[in-house]
């Protein structure tokens, strides 16, 4: 179980009190949890790992949460461009500190990228993509000074694709000193961090169970303004409907994971406010091409019309979900809102007769045990049976099932998938790039978690970053995305929309379209 030490008295001090109400210091939240792996930043790569690390980490820059097209600082004081496009210099601010007082340098900044490339963790790629080997990395990614640091790319991309892949959370800055302090046989403390804390950011994390809860405390050692609150409590409840009634008795402050029904409820209580946002998560079907049934086009095709896109639109995701069935989001370059698939029975029956199964074959989905994917996942098997297809559903908590997918292990897999950084090429990296599809290969993305071999399409979307009219390359990503929906294994479903609920004494309680839901502007 993972959990960072805390003394026994201490720890319980933070546990929600039984009577209703939770202390003016302190908000609490109900969160679904149970896909929280790992606290490192080198390998964190969950939306709830990223909104925790989002609020305990910096960053050199980060997006602006009020316009994520725009770019911001975030420790760096300045940065430029060399004329030839492969040099970014940061100039760090003056005079901050990581939340154990030791100073934040440009060594540490330097340190933190080698870390995460020679770790090479499943978001390295994000890092690695711009040429950074573990062999070159400390020439690539160097202090010149205290609080100078210069990146080397390999190749003149858009200044605004590097920038927005440091917002993401593998640029996270850590704390060299007391990191080390704790490597063993030059792990680069990776046993350590990953149920540890070492960072800057707003937020420090005091105290974390596995599927129970994580405590984080205010920084007062930040930068930046301080919180009014003390204390942030994400607890782990799975049950839409336990979150409701905790958060009608007043025993938490912030419910974040109701289905449509509690939602509605909710809302009628005058003790009780929401929020909502288009988020930058596709919900998806992922088909492994390693089933020989699933890798013949005719079948991928045909369970794209087994979908009752508009019963699950109505019914199970009504207000926090939107049926979409691309790779890219709305809102960023080059979107695109096509929805040619819908239910359609005697046509999938055609094209499995066409692929040679006209009786239909059987096959597993792997689900994670919370709504509304397990709804999902019951209505793909009745409507996957009305064309012959015979879905098994493997239900697991968040760990279970992504560890299963990426190992590519499965046969369908539904989930998630957030953008990493506001840029097209997020997307378009993981859907339709693939530079090496064996099982030893290291860009782990959703194409090769699928074992979709699509050489093609990776030379197209490498070529894309290049492209410095935004016009020409917008349209790119929609041909990217139309060859998608045509010939995948990917089958689109919907665009999230984030709902949290909340009392009504919570003060400044904001979702961000992209990035991290900012925890430091809350007070009670």
């Amino acid at each position: 179980m993972a959990r960072i030490a805390l003394p026994l008295v201490a720890a319980l001090s933070f546990q929600p009190p039984a009577h209703a109400g939770t202390p003016a210091d302190t908000l609490v939240e109900a969160f679904a949890l149970d896909e929280l792996i790992t606290l490192d930043p080198a390998e964190a790569f969950e939306v709830s790992s990223g909104e925790i690390t989002g609020n305990t980490y910096d960053r050199l820059v980060r997006l602006d949460n009020k316009d994520p097209s725009k770019i911001i600082s975030d420790i760096a004081e300045s940065w430029n461009v060399s004329d030839d496009g492969l040099h970014y210099t940061f100039k760090l601010k003056p005079g901050l500190k990581f939340a154990s007082g030791n100073p934040i340098t440009a060594d540490d900044v330097a340190w933190s990228f080698e870390r995460s490339v020679t770790l090479d963790k499943s978001p390295a790629f994000i890092l690695t993509q711009f040429g950074l080997t573990a062999e070159n990395v400390a020439q690539k990614a160097k202090a010149t000074d205290p609080s100078t640091f210069v990146f080397t790319v390999d190749q003149p991309y858009a200044p605004s694709f590097v920038l927005n892949c440091l917002t993401a959370t593998v640029a996270s800055v850590v704390d060299k000193k007391l990191v080390l302090e704790h490597a063993v046989n030059n792990d680069f403390g990776y046993a350590w961090l990953r149920t540890a804390y070492a960072g800057s950011g707003a937020w420090k994390v005091r105290d974390w169970r596995a599927n129970e809860i994580v405590v984080l405390e205010r920084n007062d050692n930040y930068y930046g303004a301080k919180s009014p609150l003390n204390r942030v409590i994400y607890r782990h409840v799975k049950e839409s409907a336990a979150q409701r009634l905790l958060l009608e008795k007043g025993d938490i402050d912030v419910a974040r994971n109701l289905e449509p029904n509690d939602l509605e409820q909710v809302t009628k209580d005058k003790d009780v406010a929401t929020t909502s946002v288009p988020k930058g998560t596709i919900y998806y079907l992922g088909l492994n091409q390693k089933n020989t049934e699933l890798a013949k086009p005719e079948v991928r095709e045909a369970l794209k019309y087994l979908v009752d896109y508009d019963a699950i639109g109505d019914k199970l995701i009504k207000g926090i979900g939107e049926i979409h069935q691309t790779f890219l989001p709305k809102a960023i370059l080059g979107e695109l809102d096509e929805k040619p698939y819908r239910l359609d029975v005697a046509k999938a029956k055609e094209l499995l007769a066409k692929a040679g199964l006209k009786d239909g074959f059987s096959v597993t989905i792997d689900v994670r045990n919370t709504q509304p994917v397990t709804g999902i996942a019951e209505s793909l098997q009745q409507t996957f049976a009305q064309g012959g297809v015979k879905l098994d559903i493997i239900p697991g908590d968040g760990k279970q099932t992504l560890t299963k997918y990426r190992a590519r292990t499965h046969d369908i897999f539904i989930g998630p998938w957030g953008t990493d950084y506001w840029d097209p090429n997020s997307n378009a990296d993981t859907f339709t790039n693939n530079p090496d599809n064996s099982d030893e290969g290291t860009n782990k993305t959703l194409a090769w978690r699928n074992a979709w071999d699509v050489p093609d399409l990776t030379r197209e979307t490498r070529a894309a970053l290049l492209v410095s009219d935004s016009v020409k390359r917008a349209e790119i990503y929609r041909d990217l995305q139309r060859k998608v929906l045509a010939s995948s294994p990917f089958v689109g479903l919907y665009q999230q929309i984030e709902v949290a609920a909340y009392r009504s004494n919570v003060h400044g309680y904001e979702l961000a379209a992209f990035g991290t839901n900012p925890l430091s502007p809350i007070s009670k």
